[in-house]
């Protein structure tokens, strides 16, 4: 009997045995299919068996809903049957048809496919896009009273120049020019705290300041919740209980005074929001969370801190605007700052966003000013800029447009971004920046001006989304023939439409049936229709064999060759693409460069030592051995002496794995692992027992530790793979 057919058997047991059976499963759409399922494996009866939901593991909570119990809930488990269903058709049916068509292994979905198509588009609008360089001018101004120096303006103009022979221009026409106050502008306004957290929200905050990726805030929310220290963390909804509203409440008056204290109704602004009603917040207020990691602990803090300053007074803060005049000229210099009159929510939380933390903002207003004062020239500055395309992906500005779209729900957020890369098609990764010129013009307070040529590194990503070449190719491919899989409001439709079944408005089957047969006879269309997707580019002619060079895609990645078109007698030579290089846009120049591998670097004991990429990375080859070249290596760049490290590295590490050999079994071999001694027999793996020396173990000794422990099967990737 299996595993989970003793499981089975024996809660069919405890339930025959007890008065009533109780189902807690979560409260979202899963939670309610997976009590369905055991209702109908244990067979239970509908009077004995009582379904409760809560949004948090506490005493107070299990017990008010225990006195509350409802029956199963079946629009909420078609729905999830439905997706489950549909998802699946859509992924059975095109993950075939691209092992067909582009190469083995790939996979398609309903929302990762859309996810990936995101990704993509950004790419290309980043690769498509010109950048424009312009010239910045801002200003350093002295204030002055009694000719006593009062601080400094710092202000920009109100103009930006195309070209630096404008912006000179400009800074001439400042030389002779006086500066004043023409206006000053005192007005106050009000910042109010963000919404306690939603799923995405989270998901978000946690990639911006913590570094956390989706998955992880998940796992870590996870094991906040069934510890008991939050609520449900799977919810579209910013509301809080009434209870929990009193409770902060409490909490705040206590730690910062009542001058703090506003409390807030929160409205969930989405129409599709699931069936969890309250928002992620901590269970209790006034009590530490003991025995948790470090990751558990910056998670519950962010939660705490969020949800606290969600029911706090708003910010009040003075903005201060100064309008400085050109006496001979109708542009000005705007100066502004900010001053903080009363924290409010602020002193416990604020919320960062895509592009960098606003917890840096300065405190400081502007020196004391009059209009119509004068204000003296310390520095003009020009500073070339240039314009940015729209940035890349991070794994939390792809949540926030996901769920802009109305792709996904809370419950779908982590395995979307999770699949998208486990499945090859995206890279999470860092990458350096480029190192850029810049002029900077100054005018100075003796009225010279001066021109520096400055550098700045741009480019540099920080754990952002980058496409790879198959999903180019899959992506256009999808798109090409199923625009409506890859359609961005047909797949948020469907999510509405999976509401609707939650809400029993529609049912599954009817969803099913509309979608399914068109789609399937598109399947069978495609099938027969389309060709083969590899890519290709031809790049060019080698000069030097006078042979075509392409890149395109084949069944282990990416790769150039360089081929007779004319001639198929004569034999292609390929090489792979490098990391970082791509079908679309890999240059002549650097696709022949690839061809330079395979490379000798010199020879050792009559034996050539040469470089190579193959299959499963570069190596370097030596008396018909392979050994890995370490990956922060560049294969084109290995020398000799680096070869024979690499070379001497692995023989040692194989000396030190072999404890013992015996000539007259071979196969059966006494190994040094990653988890201490074992015996290598017929590519199948055995402990050594503790107590027994392996270096001394004799071949009967071995042989009797492995009759011991029975036959096994061979180890994966090796005689057992098939």
């Amino acid at each position: 009997m299996c595993i989970r057919d003793r499981v089975v058997s024996e809660l069919k047991k405890l339930a025959t045995e007890s008065d009533t059976v109780w189902l807690a499963t979560d409260e979202d759409r899963e939670g309610e299919a997976i009590a369905w399922h055991l209702r109908e494996a244990l067979k239970l009866k509908t009077e004995k068996t009582k379904r409760i939901v809560f949004h948090e593991i506490t005493k107070e909570a299990i017990l008010k809903s225990i006195q509350n119990p409802r029956s199963i809930d079946d629009n909420l488990v078609d729905a999830q049957q439905s997706r489950r269903i549909l998802d699946r058709l859509v992924g059975f049916e095109l993950s075939p048809l691209l092992w067909k068509k582009i190469k083995p292994s790939l996979s398609a979905g309903r929302v990762q496919s859309v996810a990936v198509r995101l990704i993509v588009e950004r790419e290309r609008e980043i690769e498509s896009f010109e950048s424009n360089s312009f010239h910045k001018v801002t200003a350093n101004f002295e204030v002055r009273k009694e000719n006593k120096k009062q601080g400094i303006l710092k202000s920009e103009l109100n103009e930006k120049f195309e070209s630096e022979e404008s912006a000179l221009k400009f800074l001439e026409n400042c030389k002779p020019a006086k500066f004043s106050i023409i206006s000053l502008d005192k007005r106050e306004i009000k910042r109010s705290p963000a919404a306690p957290f939603t799923t995405s929200t989270l998901q978000q905050e946690a990639n911006r300041k913590l570094r956390f990726s989706v998955s992880r805030t998940m796992t870590i929310a996870q094991k906040l919740y069934e510890a008991g220290y939050i609520t449900y963390m799977r919810t579209d909804s910013v509301n809080l209980a009434e209870s929990a509203i009193s409770a902060i409440q409490t909490e705040i008056n206590r730690a910062f005074g009542k001058e703090y204290s506003n409390p807030k109704r929160f409205k969930t602004k989405s129409a599709n929001a699931q069936e969890a009603h309250e928002a992620i917040r901590p269970t209790y207020f006034d009590r530490t969370p003991e025995n948790i990691s470090a990751d558990e602990k910056r998670l519950y803090e962010l939660i705490y801190k969020r949800t606290i300053a969600s029911q706090m007074s708003d910010a009040r803060i003075e903005k201060n605007t100064a309008t400085v005049g050109i006496s001979n000229d109708k542009r000005f210099f705007t100066a502004e700052a900010e001053v903080i009159l009363f924290e409010g929510f602020l002193k416990v939380y604020r919320e960062s966003n895509d592009d960098e933390e606003s917890e840096n903002a300065e405190n400081k207003g502007l020196p004391p000013l009059t209009v119509g004062e004068e204000v003296f020239l310390g520095s003009i500055f020009s500073t070339q800029r240039f314009s940015k395309a729209a940035p890349r992906y991070n794994e939390a500005s792809l949540v926030k447009k996901l769920e802009e779209l109305g792709i996904g729900r809370p419950s779908t957020y982590a395995s979307i971004i999770s699949t998208v890369q486990n499945r090859g098609y995206v890279i999470k990764e860092d990458r350096e920046g480029v190192e850029r010129n810049y002029v900077v013009l100054e005018l100075d307070s003796s009225k010279q001006i001066s021109k520096k040529i400055e550098k700045e590194i741009t480019g540099t990503e920080k754990a952002k989304l980058f496409p790879s070449d198959v999903a180019m190719l899959v992506n256009d491919f999808l798109f090409a023939e199923f625009p409506q899989i890859m359609d961005y409001k047909f797949t948020a439709k469907i999510e509405q439409e999976l509401d609707e079944v939650a809400g029993g408005k529609i049912e599954g089957n009817s969803l099913l049936e509309s979608f399914y047969f068109p789609f399937h006879e598109r399947i069978e269309q495609t099938t027969e229709s389309s060709k083969r997707v590899t890519g290709e580019r031809i790049l060019g002619i080698d000069p030097k064999t006078n042979l075509t060079l392409s890149v395109r895609m084949g069944r282990y990645g990416a790769y150039a060759q360089k081929y007779d078109p004319e001639n198929e007698e004569i034999k292609p030579k390929y090489a792979s693409l490098r990391k970082g290089q791509r079908l679309e846009t890999i240059e002549f120049e650097e696709a022949l460069e690839l061809f330079k591998l395979p490379r000798t670097v010199g020879e050792k004991d009559g034996e050539e030592i040469s470089i190579n990429i193959g299959r499963f990375g570069p190596y370097v080859k030596f008396n018909s051995k392979f050994y890995s070249i370490p990956k922060d290596r560049d294969p084109f760049e290995v020398q000799m002496e680096e070869a024979l490290e690499i070379i001497a590295a692995k023989d040692l590490s194989d000396i030190n794995k072999n404890i013992k050999l015996f000539a007259e079994e071979p196969e059966l071999k006494i190994l040094n692992g990653r988890y201490g001694p074992y015996i290598s027999y017929k590519s199948a793996n055995y402990k050594i027992p503790k107590g027994i020396d392996p270096a001394g173990l004799s071949l009967e000794g071995a042989k009797e530790i492995i009759n011991s422990q029975g036959e096994k099967k061979p180890v994966k990737g090796k005689r057992g793979k098939k």
